[in-house]
């Protein structure tokens, strides 16, 4: 893993904006550096509670990562870590239409996000249950009985948008449209996604995890060539159970799909699906109780250890 530097000083890095658990500075014009904050979000929705060492593992685990891309000889953006949050990428435009930067466009943030799901769970056993995906759009027979935490058939491939306020689901036609790829480039990003994720399952299965679904992210560099950028391999971005549980046919989940959970439980998450549907204002999302604020701290600290096969000792004071 690359080690920590000196982050930019106030007057060297430029904010250029928040995101939903990031704020992104430009420290050159062809750097930028990615500042990991406590914050967390689920359902596109920013929860008003802070998570001690979130961003310190978030930022440490993307590294991880990156170091194994580099191993599998997968292009990326990443430059080095800069500070226990933050990190240093190489930059990219962001446009909400790449059409607009020519008929070849290059140097841009593909404004998707490619998800592929190996088990049934998430957004997608949402989507089950409701009637919305069957048996036969995964791969079963058509009168297979779905269940939640199944395994799929082989890899479920989902595209959604990057850059609106609420993600949507995008069929290929779209998703080409929008980001300006040929089939041939979407097909490139699957195959690579499929190569990562055999790697990290490779390395997470002898320490007992399962990878279960996870999305990526991608740009084209200034040459053409495509490169994964943003962060993956995350309690954010992946969803990962324990091994040796779900033998036993249970899902303890190591993600942060353990916070999702919670407000299923509540019942905002009906709420809020309620009024996005009917087009009314959306309820805010309440804070998390403190004791399991606490909770969500430790796991994060253990999925990074369980990960990255390191102990987690912190190598500044959680913000």
């Amino acid at each position: 893993m690359s080690k920590p530097s000196a982050p930019a000083s106030a007057a060297a890095a430029k904010f250029l904006r928040r995101g939903k658990v990031k704020e992104v500075y430009e420290v050159s014009p062809t750097e930028l550096e990615f500042r990991f904050t406590n914050d967390i979000s689920v359902f596109d929705k920013h929860v008003p509670s802070e998570i001690p060492y979130k961003g310190e593992s978030l930022a440490r685990t993307a590294a991880h990562w990156f170091a194994r891309c580099d191993r599998l000889g997968v292009r990326h953006h990443f430059v080095r870590l800069a500070g226990p949050t933050a990190m240093r990428v190489r930059r990219v435009q962001v446009v909400p239409q790449p059409r607009s930067l020519g008929p070849s466009p290059r140097g841009y943030l593909v404004p998707l996000e490619l998800i592929v799901r190996y088990y049934l769970a998430g957004s997608l056993w949402d989507r089950v249950r409701a009637g919305k995906v069957g048996a036969r759009d995964l791969g079963f027979p058509g009168d297979r009985t779905l269940a939640y935490g199944q395994e799929l058939p082989g890899p479920h491939f989902e595209v959604t948008t990057k850059l609106e306020p609420v993600d949507r689901l995008l069929t290929v036609p779209e998703a080409l449209e929008l980001s300006a790829l040929d089939r041939r480039q979407l097909d490139e990003l699957r195959e690579t996604i499929l190569k990562i994720d055999r790697a990290m399952q490779e390395e997470i299965g002898p320490r007992g995890l399962l990878h279960v679904d996870g999305k990526k992210e991608f740009g084209v560099a200034d040459d053409g060539g495509l490169m994964v950028v943003d962060t993956f391999g995350t309690a954010d971005e992946d969803r990962f159970w324990d091994k040796d549980a779900y033998a036993r046919g249970r899902q303890i989940d190591f993600s942060k799909e353990f916070v999702r959970q919670h407000y299923r439980q509540t019942g905002y998450h009906e709420r809020l699906l309620h009024a996005r549907e009917a087009g009314t204002e959306e309820p805010p999302i309440p804070a998390l109780p403190p004791l399991l604020v606490d909770e969500v701290s430790r796991l994060y600290t253990t999925v990074f250890q369980r990960l990255t096969g390191e102990p987690f000792a912190p190598l500044a004071e959680s913000a």
